[in-house]
């Protein structure tokens, strides 16, 4: 019997490749298969919104007011178009990270400046929204309540503490930018100054894009930003970028107020495992979207919300309450700061009402309400920059 001629090495790669083929073919009749019949789409597509007018800021004015009062530092990194997750949809999630160029060493004037502000006791259950502001100059900061402390300094002579040999771990704050849970993007110029605001201040800042509106509804934006802070725990990543996985905290304007109240309320237990933060900082977030929560709200902000949560009705809507924190709340919550206006487009009873139960049940918080109607990153001024990153590092520490 004539012995099987073996295959020349040209034969075998040949062989190889075709069997890689065919793997991969398999491969992506499966994933071609399983998407189509749970009828996601299989191609890959980018979360940003097309158009600039929609990656545009929710802050529609053209003045100069709030983030845009804060001059960007040459001490702080930005990288931009990090992918931190696939979802199954083919949504690519990206994000941008801003970084201090060394640990804290790059404070702006905003993290060591000490407002001007009006301290008093406000009623968080009185009905009447002009019986929540107390008297105070138009740009800063009107009034606080709450057991954490106001101190919006950062640690003097920080970066002496910097060990050579082996750089401190920084904090780290997810950062999520607002629009309707429609528009907006992490790269717009208002929202990457909120990034490198955040690092000027100390904190390693992520600032993150998620599946917006009428691509996806709810609970695809709270699971994106979920995977992100995953992605941010994850020792390689967290190791890459220099944080303490232990310490990460959430800031978010107007929808993303939203998302970062529910990211610090959804899930139970330890702060510091799998996508808990420790500390939660949100400008004029709806963190109420059940019927009841919008019974005072404007008709806009009712459609955007029943658009978001993907309901015919505000008023037979189960989607409801797992969107809003404040149906959300338990003891093992992270502190939270809330800002907003007196008379702007979120009624400010969200947020005396929030108020009111992190009271009841014990967890830190502060809340500051300006005069006026500016809206979101729109009352992020000196005054009130200060006020948050004071917060943010008494809750996740230095």
């Amino acid at each position: 019997m004539t012995p099987a001629r073996r295959p020349t090495r040209a034969g075998r790669r040949r062989l190889q490749r075709t069997r890689g083929s065919l793997a991969l073919a398999a491969a992506a009749l499966a994933i071609v298969t399983t998407g189509l019949v749970a009828g996601f789409r299989v191609d890959l597509y980018d979360v940003a919104p097309p158009g600039a007018e929609n990656q545009g800021s929710e802050l529609v004015t053209t003045e100069v007011v709030g983030i845009r009062t804060f001059t960007p530092s040459d001490a702080v990194t930005v990288t931009t178009d990090i992918v931190y997750g696939i979802q199954p949809d083919g949504a690519v999630l990206t994000l941008d990270v801003c970084s201090p160029m060394a640990p804290h060493s790059a404070t702006s004037p905003d993290a060591t400046a000490t407002p001007t502000v009006d301290v008093g006791d406000l009623d968080v259950g009185d009905s009447d929204p002009d019986e929540a502001v107390l008297p105070g100059p138009a740009t800063s900061t009107g009034t606080e309540t709450g057991s954490a402390p106001a101190n919006a300094a950062a640690p003097p002579n920080a970066a002496a503490s910097v060990n050579a040999q082996a750089p401190e771990l920084l904090p780290a704050v997810i950062s999520v930018h607002g629009g309707s849970w429609a528009r907006g993007d992490k790269g717009n110029s208002d929202w990457r100054l909120v990034c490198q605001w955040l690092a000027s201040a100390g904190f390693v800042a992520y600032s993150v894009n998620y599946r917006l509106v009428p691509d996806a509804v709810f609970p695809a934006a709270i699971d994106d930003l979920q995977l992100a802070v995953e992605w941010m725990r994850d020792p390689n990543n967290a190791k890459k970028y220099g944080i303490d996985p232990d310490r990460i905290g959430a800031f978010g304007g107007s929808a993303g107020g939203n998302l970062v109240a529910l990211l610090g309320t959804r899930g139970q237990g330890a702060l510091t495992t799998h996508s808990r933060v420790a500390a939660v900082a949100e400008l004029s977030g709806p963190v109420d979207l059940r019927a009841t929560g919008l019974v005072n709200a404007t008709d806009g902000l009712t459609r955007i919300s029943r658009a978001y949560l993907g309901c015919a009705s505000i008023n037979r809507c189960a989607q409801s309450v797992e969107a809003s924190a404040s149906s959300r709340l338990d003891h093992s919550d992270p502190p939270v700061f809330i800002g907003t206006s007196s008379d702007e487009f979120i009624p400010v009873r969200q947020s005396t009402d929030f108020t009111a139960q992190l009271e009841r049940l014990g967890i830190r918080h502060e809340l500051v309400v300006v005069p006026g109607n500016l809206h979101s990153i729109g009352i992020l001024d000196e005054a009130m920059r200060a006020r948050v990153a004071g917060f943010l590092h008494t809750e996740l520490g230095w």
